[in-house]
């Protein structure tokens, strides 16, 4: 358990019906080197079980379970697998996550117009507040590529620190919201990913400002790729498209109740 743990992990020296349970010591982001764990569950009569990756947790949350499998074991076999996860620097770990000063920009003529109710900022904005990002401020833009890059440059010189921006990400040509995110300077744009509901999500930075675009999934759905990709982003991990890739395994939400 001691060869398993890494930062933000803590665990009961005492064994309990013959297994030792890794814990969370702080709210965070659970990460788990999937390659190594796989390595240590090779040795034969070693055993870890564990919570999947990349998935918020709570502090004394039960993150993953380590035991011998037989009655009996080789001194030699358990120092194997210590050995594997060592050379890891632990297995798992709780990254903490930032609060960051954050920014809405609801895009759409419709609604910049007043013809239509917004839909997206209740659907949005208790997903930020239960991460505690304060919402400095909510900007409504039409289908204005210019208008929208402007936007973006005046958050980030008032200071905010994380910006989402809503809608317009599909194929129409009203929808700029990915022109505007450009026209702004940003970089590491990413666009798609392999995820339902949720593929049309843009990913970019203007400067250290992270930038996510929810497409018009986020109004409809409980769950998307935006649940996936936030905690991430608060962990201040910069998301590549390899990532984006990866979530095609396991990335169909099933809209189960819970």
């Amino acid at each position: 358990a001691t060869a398993l743990a890494g930062p933000g992990i803590t665990f009961d020296p005492q064994p309990s019906e013959g297994k030792i349970s890794l814990v969370a010591a702080h709210d965070g982001l659970l990460k788990v080197d999937v390659e190594v764990l796989t390595q240590f569950n090779l040795v034969e009569g070693l055993m870890c079980a564990s919570h999947h990756t990349n998935v918020p947790v709570r502090k004394g949350d039960v993150v993953a379970g380590t035991r011998a499998i037989p009655l009996v074991i080789q001194r030699e076999i358990v120092a194997e697998g210590v050995s594997l996860a060592a050379k890891s620097g632990g297995v798992f770990k709780v990254s903490k996550l930032s609060r960051p000063r954050t920014a809405l920009i609801v895009t759409g003529q419709e609604v910049y117009d007043g013809l239509i109710p917004d839909r997206f900022v209740p659907a949005i904005k208790p997903k930020l507040e239960a991460y505690h990002c304060p919402i400095e401020r909510i900007v409504f833009a039409p289908d204005d590529a210019d208008f929208i890059a402007r936007s973006i440059h005046m958050l980030v010189t008032s200071g905010v620190e994380l910006i989402v921006t809503t809608g317009g990400l599909s194929v129409d040509p009203d929808d700029v919201t990915r022109v505007g995110v450009m026209r702004a300077g940003a970089t590491d744009i990413l666009y798609g990913a392999a995820v339902l509901p949720g593929a049309m999500v843009l990913v970019a930075r203007v400067g250290s400002v992270p930038i996510i675009g929810i497409p018009a999934c986020g109004m409809y759905h409980g769950n998307t790729i935006f649940d996936l990709l936030l905690p991430r982003i608060l962990a201040g991990e910069q998301i590549s498209r390899r990532d984006l890739a990866v979530l095609g395994h396991g990335g169909l939400c099933l809209n189960c109740p819970t």
